[in-house]
């Protein structure tokens, strides 16, 4: 398996083929990413095991908690480390679809990453990026309006200037791109509603985010213990593929790898793990904690330790990608159709892979 060596500071970097990111990390990760197990992909097939109750839902993420969590990681004013890689191996995936993007809408780009991948590959499409938090919002516009020389030199060639907004306009996006923001959104089903809206008819979603398998490595830790859940145990990919056609996408196609992140240190392994976010798991524990249980933290943390003598993670990475269909019109006795709804039905489709 090929190696490489990241352009993030720190630990050297094992990974299967994959090009190094092309963003400055957010913090220098100690982590070495081992070779994923092989992908596995298939179309979504309808699912029927989600709870009735949210409140007993392990999956559940709470929704104050998520929101400090991206204010926190938006004053760095920039991606996380793991999602610059993410990002890089969901552009791998775009030239599988043939359709070339006029219109790009980043979901929370400022965190998700990947728009110097986006601009290489669609470099006359117009990029918008969608912040949903204000300290986003102002962050990533204070970025765009201090352009450095690659903007500057963009802006000579005639490349279209990036735009930060609150909300796109709706129905003109021919790509909407989101990269690990999903899994952290407590109402996925809203969120997803309106990327929908903010697509134009056959425009297509490509997003990224953690699968229940992420730091499965915590819970017997965290159980035996008896403190609380280490994270949320996530939506699995078929649910998720569900929530894509409640949400009137069509074809979604859902896929999933499994990445070993390994540390020789525990503190390392904390602090990169903080820097991705925090726990947002409802049932953690209440309160703060103490520099002892911190130090119990460390001592159990050391039993993950593998042959290798390094502290082994699992990440679960979910990719996903659906197409927004022409709208379809019930069938009764009488009928109202709007002019863009008309339009819409009239307009010809275009190749979608």
């Amino acid at each position: 398996m090929d190696q490489y060596t990241s352009a993030m500071s720190g630990d050297r970097l094992s990974a299967g083929p994959v090009a190094p990111n092309s963003g400055a990390p957010a913090s220098a990760p100690h982590a070495r990413v081992q070779a994923p197990n092989p992908i596995s992909s298939a179309p979504v097939a309808p699912s029927s095991s989600a709870p009735s109750d949210s409140r007993a839902d392990p999956r559940a993420v709470d929704a104050v908690a998520a929101r400090l969590q991206r204010d926190r990681l938006a004053r760095a004013g920039q991606a996380p480390w793991l999602h610059e890689d993410v990002a890089q191996r969901m552009l791998e995936r775009l030239p599988l679809i043939r359709r070339q993007p006029g219109r790009i809408v980043l979901s929370s780009a400022l965190l998700g990453g990947g728009h110097e991948g986006l601009r290489a590959l669609y470099p006359q499409a117009r990029q918008q990026w969608w912040e949903h938090r204000p300290l986003a919002l102002e962050r990533a516009g204070a970025l765009h309006r201090r352009p450095g020389l690659g903007a500057l030199w963009g802006s000579l060639r005639g490349a279209p200037t990036v735009q930060v907004l609150p909300a796109p306009p709706p129905g003109e996006a021919e790509l909407l791109w989101s990269n690990m923001e999903l899994h952290a959104e407590a109402d996925k089903a809203a969120l997803l509603s309106r990327w929908q809206q903010a697509l134009a008819v056959d425009g297509f979603l490509m997003f990224s985010c953690l699968g229940p398998d992420s730091l499965v490595e915590l819970r017997p830790l965290f159980e035996q213990a008896g403190w609380g859940d280490p994270a949320p145990q996530w939506t699995d990919m078929h649910d998720l593929g569900d929530l894509l056609v409640q949400a009137g996408f069509a074809d979604p196609v859902m896929d999933q790898e499994h990445v070993r992140l390994t540390w020789g240190r525990a503190e390392d392994l904390l602090r990169d793990l903080r820097a991705l976010g925090g726990n947002l798991a409802p049932g953690r524990h209440a309160g703060l904690r103490t520099p002892r249980w911190h130090g119990r933290l460390l001592a159990a943390l050391e039993t993950l330790r593998g042959a290798d003598g390094r502290l082994a993670m699992t990440l679960e990475l979910v990719y996903g990608h659906a197409f927004k269909a022409q709208p379809r019109l019930k069938v009764q006795p009488e009928t109202s159709v709007s002019l863009d709804q008309m339009r819409a039905m009239v307009r010809r489709p275009s190749d979608k892979t």
